[in-house]
């Protein structure tokens, strides 16, 4: 894999860096390539928790501005060959993905945080729209998934006005989850990583699948497709796990099965 995405495996949990810490992890094309080959290692079934972070002192500052100036064809097709493709296999990976947001996190760096399921902050992590801020809209899935964290109104003024959120202000706008103190920062991402990967991942996989659907659903289709997948986690060996664990009263060892 090219050095502008580095992958580390321990145990089911695979770390996806971005690794260009000189540009706080500006997307570039390379940048781009390597993290779709990160994201295709990140499906396979013994993964079963996923972390993106990003090296150095940044998560990720968004689209390298040097490049962008001297990108060929139209920015449609530059979105759907590059960004697109993998927020696409982010939403499709069947297992929790954690943003571990570790600093700066704008523009499409921001995007790409919110296209995960879950995301915690650094005390040196900061949020910027930045999008408007050089007077382009937003991109890569970013008012998809922001309006649905924060409500339209919040979203819609917070992006426009291109403010810079410090850590505690996403907490406290429910953008994240947890922020933790710069220095003991890694070792909550590995904490919090090895829980979600020993959860029963089908299952998950399932209540992802669910909440992505609730959002268009009405109430119908939404019980038909509870009922769906509740009829395929049944068959799972991590059901049977459950149940049998919960009856002689000890934790279960769920495999993800």
């Amino acid at each position: 894999m090219a050095d502008e995405v580095l992958t580390a495996r321990e145990g089911a949990v695979l770390t996806i860096t971005l690794n260009r810490p000189d540009v706080f992890n500006a997307f570039n094309r390379e940048l781009h390539d390597a993290l779709a080959t990160a994201l295709a290692e990140a499906a396979d079934p013994e993964v079963r928790a996923v972390v993106i972070t990003g090296a150095g002192r940044g998560f990720c500052s968004g689209q390298d501005l040097k490049e962008f100036q001297e990108l060929s064809g139209t920015i449609r097709e530059r979105l759907e060959e590059t960004y697109h493709p993998n927020i696409r296999a982010i939403r499709a990976l069947e297992k929790p993905v954690l943003a571990a947001v570790n600093g700066p996190a704008a523009g499409a760096g921001l995007s790409l945080a919110c296209a995960s399921d879950v995301r915690i902050a650094s005390t040196n992590a900061t949020f910027v729209p930045g999008f408007v801020g050089i007077g382009l809209v937003p991109d890569s899935g970013g008012t998809w998934f922001i309006h649905r964290l924060l409500g339209f109104a919040r979203a819609f003024e917070w992006m426009i006005s291109n403010r810079r959120w410090s850590a505690d202000e996403a907490l406290a706008h429910g953008l994240v989850s947890e922020v933790v103190a710069h220095e003991r920062f890694e070792q909550r991402t590995t904490e919090l990583a090895e829980w979600y990967a020993a959860l029963p991942t089908r299952a998950v996989a399932g209540t992802k699948q669910l909440f992505e659907h609730a959002y268009t659903a009405s109430l119908e289709e939404q019980l038909e497709l509870e009922a769906e997948l509740q009829q395929a986690a049944t068959g799972s060996e991590d059901f049977r796990e459950g149940v049998q664990a919960f009856l002689a009263k000890r934790l279960p060892a769920f495999r993800g099965r």
